[in-house]
């Protein structure tokens, strides 16, 4: 099994796991990888340096040196949080897809059950949908959370 540091074309960095370095640009020819934050498909691999565990349990009790380099922790921890959080709208809402606006509608003017919703609209409908009272909030989720993760 190969682990590769990864990054997409809008700088986002993200591990992926892949059987051989064979497989993983073969899957990459074959326009499979996909980012998890922003679903931008030009993938490359990041530099990354190994983990390095030096030495063992030592008899004089002093301390084992344990080397690893981190890749910008801020950068992965907001991330993990803006992943969390898709994640969390995914699975508490229904995808509506293109319907949006007009669904959207129904709910706010009684005409259809009230249930948290999530869909595609163009920013006029956006707009529209506002100046209408309607209370919406643009989140772009790429395809690949609307899947289950691994």
């Amino acid at each position: 099994m190969k682990v590769l540091d990864l990054q997409c074309g809008q700088r986002h960095v993200f591990e992926g796991w892949f059987a051989s370095e064979e497989d993983f640009a073969s899957q990459r020819e074959r326009c499979l990888l996909m980012c998890p934050v922003c679903g931008d498909g030009s993938i490359a691999k990041r530099l990354s340096a190994p983990r390095l565990n030096l030495g063992g349990a030592r008899s004089d009790g002093e301390a084992v040196l344990d080397v690893t380099v981190p890749v910008n922790s801020e950068q992965q921890s907001l991330q993990a949080a803006w992943l969390a959080l898709a994640r969390k709208i995914v699975a508490n809402t229904d995808d509506v897809g293109e319907k949006f606006p007009e669904v959207a509608r129904k709910i706010y003017y009684g005409e259809a059950e009230e249930r948290s919703i999530r869909g595609q609209a163009t920013p006029d409908q956006v707009q529209s949908l506002i100046e209408e009272g309607i209370a919406v909030m643009p989140f772009p989720l790429p395809s690949a959370l609307k899947d289950t993760l691994h």
